[in-house]
Formats: structure tokens, sequence, C-alpha cells
């Protein structure tokens, strides 16, 4: 399955913790639509979140954060994992 990280930009900054409770709501949505959210990462100052998915689809990464949280990525790119 492809692999995917999404880029969040969020004016004003973001707490870890927000975005943990969104986290856990994206594992509650994912299995609906064959998607696994491995990890993200946050800086919180600059109001910038990373999520790692592995997904079918961007497309179905995407909707699951919309179903989840609505806080649905600016950016997502395929990735490929290096040793």
């Amino acid at each position: 399955m492809p692999l995917y990280m999404d880029v969040h930009h969020l004016d004003g900054g973001v707490s870890i913790e927000d975005v943990s409770k969104a986290h856990e709501a994206d594992l509650q949505a994912q299995g609906e639509h064959d998607v696994s959210y491995l990890r993200y990462w946050v800086d919180e100052g600059r109001g910038k979140i990373f999520c790692l998915v592995d997904a079918p689809s961007s497309e179905a990464a995407a909707t699951v954060h919309r179903e989840a949280h609505g806080l649905v990525a600016d950016e997502i790119y395929e990735v490929k994992e290096g040793s």
C-alpha cells in the first residue's frame, strides 16, 4: 500500500495535546477506509503538523481526516521510506 506524508499549516500555532486528540479521532475512523495513520510530528510554534499514513490513495487519507475532525491536510505527498 502506498505511504503518504501529509502537511497541515495552522495559523497561530497548535498544541501537541490538540493534535494528539485529532490523531485519536483518526485512529477511530481509519478502519472504514483501509487507512492506517502511523505517526505524526508537530511544530507547535509554527502551526505545522506532519502525518505519516498507509492508505490506498491520498483521497482515502484525506477522507479520514475530514470525517474524524475536519482538519484536512494542505498538502499530501506519496513518499518512499529510506534506510
